[in-house]
């Protein structure tokens, strides 16, 4: 991953806002939107893209893959999809429900267990 310069600590970036911290054009920015599904940014009632952090930090990804490493647009389209997957499935085992029993106890907590074990048990019906 390419090293990626410090944001301005902002919630939206507008497209040539995104354009100059990645010196993507303009163009290229929205090519890529219609390229890469991943790569959404929110459209404002006026219809302007506005790009989150997150959002920026795929472009330089996508940036690195295409400029650096080379990779064709459906090789990266293929990579960053594959990479989306790897990250939900550790998160899945991180959220796995056997650990349950291994979080902090406070009566908060266990009534969200007890919950949860109540509704596992009807699910098993």
């Amino acid at each position: 991953m390419p090293q990626i310069p410090p944001m301005p600590d902002k919630e939206y970036f507008s497209i040539g806002e995104a354009s100059q911290i990645t010196l993507v054009p303009k163009h290229t920015l929205r090519y890529w939107e219609n390229e890469f599904g991943l790569l959404r940014p929110v459209r404002k009632t006026s219809g302007r893209r506005k790009y989150r952090k997150e959002e920026v930090e795929l472009v330089f990804k996508i940036k690195d893959l295409l400029y650096n490493q080379k990779y064709s647009i459906e090789g990266a389209k293929k990579y960053l999809i594959g990479d989306k997957r790897k990250r939900y499935k550790d998160a899945q085992k991180n959220l796995e429900f056997n650990k349950l029993e291994n979080v902090p106890d406070s009566e908060f907590l266990q009534n969200i267990k007890s919950e949860l074990k109540y509704i596992l048990k009807l699910l098993k019906k």
